[in-house]
C-alpha cells in the first residue's frame, strides 16, 4: 500500500494540537484536546481542532480509532509505518500491529474491482490479558 502525504501549511493551531498529543500514549477525543488547549491558554475553535485532527490522521501523523460508542479518538503515531491496532474494550489499551495478510487482502480486493492507491483501516477490539483475568 502506498500512502500519499499531502503537504499542508503549518499553522499555530496544528502545532498546538501536535504539542498537546506529544508524549501521551493514550487516545484522546477532540473535545479533550480542545479543553487542554483552552486550559493552557491556546485560543482555537473546536471545529478547527476537529478539522486538523482529521487532516493529521489522513496524513498519517496520528493514529485514530473509534470507541465503542463510535467516537473518534487520536494519539501521536508511535510508528511511521502503516499499522493497525488491537484495542481493549474495557481499559482502552491499544497495541500497534502489522498485518501482512490484511495488506495483501486489501490490495487484492481493490485490484479485483479496478481500484488503485488504496487506503484502509482495520479495527480489532477485544479484552486484553489483564481485563480477561479480572472477568
Amino acid at each position: 500500500m502506498t500512502e500519499q502525504r499531502t503537504e499542508r501549511r503549518p499553522t499555530r493551531q496544528r502545532a498546538a494540537i501536535t504539542e498537546a498529543l506529544t508524549g501521551s500514549a493514550e487516545f484522546r477525543s477532540a473535545q479533550e484536546i480542545h479543553a487542554d488547549l483552552a486550559g493552557g491558554g491556546t485560543r482555537v475553535g473546536l471545529a478547527t481542532v476537529y478539522r486538523n485532527l482529521q487532516a493529521m490522521a489522513a496524513d498519517g501523523e496520528l493514529d485514530v480509532i473509534r470507541t465503542a460508542d463510535g467516537e473518534a479518538v487520536y494519539r501521536s503515531c508511535a510508528s511511521e509505518a502503516h499499522h493497525h491496532h488491537v484495542v481493549c474494550r474495557s481499559c482502552g489499551l491499544a497495541v500497534e500491529v502489522t498485518a501482512d495478510a490484511v495488506e495483501r487482502w486489501a490490495e487484492a480486493v481493490a485490484a479485483e474491482h479496478g481500484f488503485s492507491q488504496v487506503r484502509h483501516t482495520v479495527e480489532i477490539d477485544g479484552l486484553c490479558a489483564a481485563c480477561s483475568r479480572t472477568r
